[in-house]
């Protein structure tokens, strides 16, 4: 594998833009989206199947993120334009682009705003469109009150994630044994997995880079209307979502599915949110081009998009 992690690209309008380049340096273009919070750390984990499957993955950080500047006033359409710049830079024509749980929304606003650049978008475990009345209705009351908080006062977030990104910088094993009590036992088993460990204190450390501005304001950015019909996507999209997922409901995944026209959508019984450490060799194949290897069975069709009941084959 080959891996740069720590690159700065200044984009058109003097930002600095951090990500990370992993796997086939000269493989096909896989833009990888983090979840919130995040940064291009998270990639570091499927970087060596990645290059063994042919792929480059570019895991670019969104503004206010690790090496990311901070964006005043930013939308979340604003992405597009930031990925057009990376891909300007790095001489990408075409290419796929995956986004992961709180990235899952940038993916699909590219596969909408770029659909010349994007050959195929992946969702993993993403995050759906909350201001719809039916995606709300499916939260559970911890959820809701989140949701209300970030919807209303954004800035009332900034004392508990100041701590946790204290937390993060001083202690981060601290936070994979707070995530491993509140876990379910499927991911309470990928936890104990030394580099599913590394992998997610780097990343949320590095989210915190230049504070916890970053993070609340993406926090409220995807909890308003995200600027774009999803029914008016034209690329084609692969979806995958645990049906055990206690963090971003699989309700979202079947909303997100049945909007999208060109949806594939795979539901994993028993999976949870961090199944990707288990699939990722399957959904690498997939928006890497090297053909669908997600082994399933059709359980009907929710609105136009397809939907698979998965399961994975393992890492």
């Amino acid at each position: 594998m080959v891996a740069a992690e720590d690159n700065i690209l200044i984009l058109k309008d003097g930002r600095r833009l951090g990500y990370g380049d992993y796997g086939d340096p000269e493989g096909w273009p896989v833009l990888f989206f983090h979840g919130t919070p995040g940064s291009r750390l998270m990639a570091r984990f499927a970087g060596g199947e990645a290059a063994r499957q042919g792929v480059r993955l570019i895991a670019p950080e969104r503004p206010g993120f690790g090496l990311s500047d901070f964006q005043p006033g930013r939308r979340l359409l604003d992405w597009p334009e930031d990925v057009a710049g990376l891909a300007a830079a790095l001489g990408l024509d075409r290419f796929a682009v995956v986004g992961l749980s709180g990235g899952g929304p940038y993916a699909l606003a590219c596969a909408w705003k770029m659909p010349d650049r994007v050959a195929v978008a992946g969702i993993i475990s993403g995050l759906g469109p909350v201001d719809f009345p039916e995606v709300r209705r499916g939260l559970g009351w911890g959820h809701r009150l989140t949701l209300l908080g970030v919807q209303r006062a954004p800035v009332l977030l900034r004392p508990a994630l100041g701590l946790l990104a204290t937390l993060a910088q001083r202690r981060p094993e601290q936070i994979i044994r707070l995530l491993g009590r509140t876990a379910p036992p499927t991911a309470r088993e990928i936890l104990r997995r030394p580099e599913v460990q590394r992998a997610q204190m780097d990343g949320i450390q590095e989210a915190f880079r230049g504070g916890v501005r970053g993070v609340v304001q993406e926090m409220g950015l995807l909890c308003r209307p995200w600027g774009f019909a999803v029914e008016e996507i034209r690329v084609p999209v692969y979806l995958w979502h645990g049906e055990a997922d206690a963090i971003i409901p699989v309700h979202m995944g079947r909303f997100l599915a049945g909007r999208i026209p060109t949806c594939r959508a795979f539901f994993l019984p028993k999976a949870d949110h961090l199944w990707i450490f288990e699939a990722y060799r399957e959904v690498l194949g997939v928006v890497g081009g090297q053909g669908s290897v997600v082994r399933g069975q059709w359980s009907g069709v929710s609105g136009q998009g397809l939907v698979v009941r998965g399961q994975w084959s393992g890492a």
